[in-house]
């Protein structure tokens, strides 16, 4: 099935039109495409350059769903047009707590070498569910894990030892991270040999916490304003991140920002 030429595959194709030849017989009109066409257009585009993107650097081989995978990506682009992540690294952490706490469910992602930089086993909140987290919170004292988008700030030492702070960014779903004192930590009960002898990890107070052994390292290459995003079971769970079309909207500014880039060399 052929697909819509994608609005800045549009505007790139014009840019190298060569002008028509004014005693030419015959003249070549160029149809504006009708704005469905370019809002169709740019969705696909969108979602093609997600796929390639989760094809390049092979996340289905580490065992990231794509559904989950485009949420991730989806909140990435909207912060990132929003100027609330940093600006030196494109680093996307991924939760995915619908599979059970025994699969290494959380992947670091770096999105501009397209590169898994890590793969890991990570806790839920005891007050969430024993082997797999069905329930989630916002409230203070529910020891149960919180849903959605959070960004990196710094860290801290703390009876856990390194420790990173987080600042959720979903209203009425994470929004009291701080407060809660939800943080990336490490924990002996995050381990193989804990699964092996309990049969599933150990969990937190709602705290997604680590192996102890790679947690100095994840949190230097994560903190300081990088997107963290946790999906789970839940079908009340909603943020303005997932917007589709703000995304887009950067998306194509950053492709004809390059496209204009190219054409001046």
């Amino acid at each position: 099935m052929n697909k819509v030429i994608p609005v800045f595959a549009f505007v790139s194709l014009l840019s190298f039109v060569s002008p028509v030849n004014s005693s030419a017989t015959s003249t070549v009109v160029v149809a504006a495409p009708s704005s469905k066409s370019v809002e169709v257009s740019s969705t696909v585009a969108f979602d093609d350059f997600l796929e390639n993107l989760y094809d390049e650097a092979d996340l289905k081989k580490a065992g990231l769903n794509i559904e989950v995978f485009k949420k991730a990506a989806t909140g990435f682009y909207n912060l990132k047009k929003n100027n609330k992540l940093s600006r030196t690294k494109d680093v996307l952490t991924v939760v995915d707590f619908n599979k059970p706490s025994t699969a290494k469910r959380l992947w670091v992602v770096d999105l501009n070498k397209k590169k898994v930089l890590y793969h890991s086993l990570v806790a839920h909140g005891m007050g969430s569910g024993n082997d797999k987290a069905v329930k989630f919170s916002n409230t203070v004292n529910s020891h149960m894990s919180s849903l959605g988008f959070y960004v990196t700030e710094n860290t801290y030492i703390g009876k856990h030892g390194l420790s990173l702070k987080l600042n959720g960014l979903d209203q009425g779903f994470n929004t009291k991270a701080k407060e809660r004192a939800v943080v990336i930590h490490g924990a002996d009960y995050v381990s193989e040999a804990f699964v092996r002898q309990h049969g599933r990890l150990g969990r937190s107070h709602g705290c997604p916490a680590l192996p102890k052994e790679i947690t100095p390292e994840v949190i230097q290459v994560i903190k300081g304003g990088t997107l963290l995003y946790i999906d789970g079971p839940s079908s009340n769970y909603t943020s303005a991140y997932l917007d589709t079309d703000s995304a887009i909207k950067h998306f194509e500014n950053e492709i004809l920002a390059k496209q204009a880039k190219l054409l001046s060399r």
